[in-house]
């Protein structure tokens, strides 16, 4: 029996399933600046969200952090201890000095936060099912695997959120990861390596970090990308692979890794993708879940520079714009939102034959 966890709770029914904590922000001592990660990124998301009044703070849904038997449904025992280690931690987050920090500081203000964003992710992944989408500002560990952490990815939180619904929500029973982050998805390729309930499609710049060929077996849509690649070429395959993913099996649920470190200057990324090819790409991910009524769970992942905060919160303004998400399918139809839809949809099949 699984074990009851608060992360299942219900969140109030007024909130977007936006799921955000101020906990996600990693700061100490400017430590943080020693990797070329925006450790504040996910709280800036949030502020520009709140800037165009898109949300407030007590309409988003509050994370909360992944206790050790929530974690335990994925990682081994041995993993979780060795995070008592600060150097395994400064190896993993690729911050070195961390190594001579006392863990208990290290578990406050590196793992905390981590743990924290995990958390938002398996909420997320319930909200996505209840309300037909979800996104977790944070999260999208996608290098970690249940025993061995890297890439800034102490916890694998994209396994968690679907062994978490496979394990306590009936009806799901199948997912599909797309994985958009210029970086290959190897913690959960690790994790599902066998497991056919778990469809595989992951683009990624073929040259760079991780370059797990073992993980890449258990891909089921592999689209590998060349240094520099650019938003035509780009979008046309993002395109093409997703509706054939989709179109391949129909999941119950879909996690999409939204990595924004695709942007051209990215120092990690290798790519060339301009601000308004990362909205379109998510526009086209979204479209593709929307049509076919499949619960979507967005999560943030990888992006390196200063300008992917306002990215980020511009691709969610523009799905709200297009009505890829709202907050009335969010919360009336939050027994069923497939239902709600073909209701709205016949309601605005019956508008346009009284224009016509």
């Amino acid at each position: 029996r699984p074990h009851r966890s608060e992360l299942y709770e219900d969140a109030p029914s007024a909130c977007w399933p936006i799921v955000y904590s101020p906990e996600y922000n990693i700061t100490f001592m400017g430590l943080e600046k020693l990797h070329p990660f925006d450790a504040g990124k996910w709280g800036k998301v949030i502020n520009f969200l709140k800037e165009e009044k898109l949300i407030a703070d007590d309409l988003i849904v509050q994370a909360r952090e992944a206790t050790d038997e929530d974690l335990l449904v994925v990682h081994t025992r041995r993993y979780l201890n060795k995070l008592k280690w600060s150097f395994v931690v400064a190896t993993i987050t690729e911050i070195p000095p961390v190594a001579f920090l006392p863990n208990f500081v290290v578990q406050r203000k590196v793992l905390k936060p981590l743990r924290t964003q995990t958390g938002g992710t398996i909420m997320a992944g319930k909200l996505a099912v209840d309300r037909g989408w979800a996104i977790n500002v944070g999260g999208g560990f996608h290098h970690c695997s249940s025993d061995k952490g890297g890439g800034f990815c102490a916890y694998a939180d994209i396994t968690l959120a679907i062994k978490f619904l496979f394990e306590r929500v009936q009806g799901v029973s199948k997912a599909t990861i797309i994985d958009l982050d210029a970086h290959q998805g190897n913690g959960h390729e690790r994790d599902f390596m066998d497991d056919h309930r778990v469809y595989i499609m992951d683009a990624y710049n073929r040259y760079i970090y991780p370059g797990d060929g073992f993980a890449k077996r258990a891909i089921k849509r592999k689209v590998e990308l060349e240094w520099g690649t650019e938003d035509t070429e780009y979008l046309q395959k993002v395109h093409t692979h997703v509706e054939g993913a989709l179109n391949e099996l129909k999941p119950d649920i879909i996690i999409y890794n939204a990595g924004t470190d695709i942007l051209d200057g990215d120092p990690l990324g290798g790519l060339a993708i301009s601000p308004q090819g990362i909205v379109k790409r998510d526009e086209v991910v979204f479209k593709a879940a929307r049509r076919r009524r499949i619960p979507i769970l967005m999560v943030t992942s990888g992006g390196y520079q200063k300008r992917t905060a306002r990215i980020i919160a511009d691709s969610i303004l523009n799905l709200h714009n297009l009505g890829l998400i709202d907050k009335e399918l969010a919360t009336s139809g939050a027994e069923n939102p497939k239902v709600e839809q073909m209701i709205r949809d016949s309601a605005k099949d019956l508008t346009n034959l009284s224009l016509q």
